[in-house]
């Protein structure tokens, strides 16, 4: 007999999912969206909930009483009390590595067009301003070669190795941040945090939202940045202090910047920025066939629902190395990790 899940909200995958290979293990329903106040409801009888963007509380999670498994269909695990899963012997699982090469593609695009001023030139020239001018050549924006510059990234999982490795096509020189407040060892490749702000003509944030990692950077460490410099985050918003890259971008600390999103989703102060110095909401998705593998999960069985099994927390896209001492606890995954 099949366990009985149920997806609470399916509709943020997007059109044309193939669900074959998940309903060959779960007896599933399916819910587009699900308020806060029905998810109790929707989880009752159900050994496995899925989830990509709604979130699990404490307290909905000890409501579950029937709860074996909780899958993220999704890398990020901030939307789960996952402290509250593992007290009560609920194994959680979430996605590694599904979508690495479309994450790296994503933070170079975002930086060419911070760099190149790409749309503002496409918005000149098909309002006529290049074949009006005497020498059809513009330079109303100033463009930037990344050759010889610096990128700093935070986070050396394997999203910020991806980036790297793209990165230095392009000529970019690479600065890998050790923790913050973390020494740095002989040998180990890494920039103490504050040297890589102060050095970094680009900083790449990559690293998971814990409680030590939010607001990673604010009004002191963008005070720290180069005036000239941009800031990327296609990791979570809320590693970033809204208010303080508002008025950091306002008061022309820093260059620019582009991001996922802010704290919450939608964000009214990264909303706001969109009127100022060029922030760019960055959405982070898979492709179909992306989201296909995704639903390719194992059975499960093989799961940690085995009557011998203990969940076993483990790192993301980040290493173990990138997370805050302390929080290799409240990480993810088990070994239904993919």
């Amino acid at each position: 007999m099949k366990l009985k899940a149920a997806f609470l909200d399916f509709a943020t995958l997007g059109p044309a999912i193939d669900t074959a290979p998940l309903e060959q293990h779960v007896e599933v329903s399916y819910y587009p969206v699900t308020p806060p106040a029905e998810i109790g409801a929707r989880l009752a009888g159900c050994a496995v909930a899925i989830v990509n963007k709604a979130r699990l509380s404490a307290e909905m999670i000890t409501a579950a009483r029937e709860l074996k498994l909780i899958v993220l269909a999704a890398t990020g695990t901030d939307n789960v009390d996952i402290e509250c899963a593992l007290r009560r012997g609920i194994a959680v699982a979430n996605i590694r590595d599904y979508c690495t090469p479309s994450v790296v593609q994503h933070v170079l695009a975002l930086i060419l067009a911070l760099t190149q001023q790409c749309t503002r030139y496409d918005a000149l020239v098909r309002g006529g301003a290049w074949s009006r001018s005497d020498t059809f050549a513009l330079f109303d924006y100033p463009f930037r070669e990344l050759a010889g510059r610096a990128l700093g990234i935070v986070g050396y999982g394997n999203l910020g190795r991806g980036v790297a490795r793209a990165a230095e096509c392009l000529g970019l020189r690479v600065l890998i941040a050790a923790r913050p407040g973390a020494a740095t060892e002989p040998g180990d490749g890494r920039v103490p945090f504050a040297q890589m702000l102060a050095e970094a003509d680009i900083v790449s944030l990559h690293c998971p939202l814990t409680p030590a990692t939010r607001h990673l950077i604010g009004r002191q460490e963008l005070s720290r940045m180069k005036r000239e410099a941009l800031l990327i985050n296609t990791a979570r918003g809320a590693l970033i202090d809204s208010a303080a890259l508002l008025a950091a971008l306002g008061e022309g600390v820093i260059g620019g910047s582009a991001a996922r999103g802010g704290a919450t989703e939608p964000d009214l102060d990264a909303a706001h920025c969109l009127g100022r110095s060029g922030v760019a909401p960055a959405g982070r998705r898979a492709s179909r066939r992306e989201h296909r593998e995704l639903l390719g999960w194992r059975h499960p069985a093989t799961c940690g629902l085995g009557a011998d099994s203990v969940p076993v927390a483990r790192g993301t896209h980040s290493d173990p190395d990138d997370l805050p001492r302390g929080h290799l606890d409240h990480s993810v995954t088990t070994r239904c990790g993919h």
